[in-house]
């Protein structure tokens, strides 16, 4: 029997190390948003923030020929992403570090592009944007995933769910206008379809849960611990009419004039 005291941090890492994404997402959504870059064969340096263990990292590998660093707040997901591109034989290209999204180690107009899946509202989306921005050269992309409303109304059950988790949610125009804002000219957004949710994370989530709810059988942490990823599926299953995670690619242009909004289609 495990240690009952386990943290949830640690039972978050624990549930997520193995799993191919941390987050929704998928191989063809995270291909479609690379279809948005121009001259992709010319990007030479690529920042993935908030990367895990690598899963999209690997995709933008097979994609683009430059150099890809990936920076998480853990350990252990660095761990696995260098084990990850080790195993594929992109070691020599694709490196994991340790830290911060909004502390970062890097140059400034250090990189062609800035990816990030999932990750940036645990910061704000447009903070994210702003800091992030002085590390992309002119011209250079940014394409992240955030989590939004889709429709006018918003349901204050998921309003509150989202609150407690740390990341309020905005609609898909008040993002592309923050965008603007952070001085970037708006490029596309396109919404993740169901499956990028249900199939490619909640199930595998589930399974890896269950190991762990029978690793540490009795748990008091485990247990609710599981218990509010199982609401989330619930809330998911309930209201996903309202809101999902959304795509949005940018691209840094001088100065910090802010632009005329641009209309959002959505969609996957």
């Amino acid at each position: 029997m495990g240690n009952k005291e386990v943290s949830r941090i640690d039972l978050l890492i624990e549930a997520h190390i193995g799993l191919k994404r941390q987050g929704p997402g998928s191989s063809e959504m995270t291909i479609k948003a690379l279809r948005f870059l121009d001259n992709i064969d010319k990007i030479a340096r690529v920042a993935d923030l908030g990367c895990g263990s690598g899963g999209q990292t690997m995709v933008l590998a097979a994609h683009i020929h430059g150099k890809i660093i990936g920076v998480d707040l853990f350990q252990g997901f660095i761990d696995a992403f260098n084990d990850n591109a080790e195993k594929l034989n992109l070691q020599d290209r694709v490196t994991g570090i340790v830290g911060s999204m909004e502390n970062l180690p890097f140059q400034d107009e250090e990189f062609d592009l800035i990816w990030s899946e999932g990750a940036i509202d645990n910061i704000g989306f447009e903070k994210g944007l702003t800091y992030w921005r002085k590390f992309l050269r002119i011209n250079g992309y940014v394409a992240v995933t955030c989590p939004s409303w889709l429709t006018d109304k918003h349901p204050a059950e998921i309003e509150k769910f989202w609150m407690e988790a740390g990341s309020g949610l905005d609609t898909v125009g008040h993002n592309i206008d923050a965008m603007q804002r952070a001085g970037y000219s708006f490029v596309a957004a396109f919404t993740l379809p169901e499956d990028c949710w249900t199939d490619n994370y909640f199930v595998p989530r589930e399974a890896a849960e269950q190991l762990l709810s029978e690793k540490y059988a009795g748990g008091k942490t485990v247990e609710a611990y599981i218990k509010g990823d199982k609401y989330e599926v619930e809330l998911f299953s309930k209201y996903r009419q309202h809101y999902g995670y959304v795509f949005y690619i940018g691209k840094k242009r001088r100065g910090n004039a802010r632009q005329k909004g641009t209309d959002y289609a959505g969609g996957a």
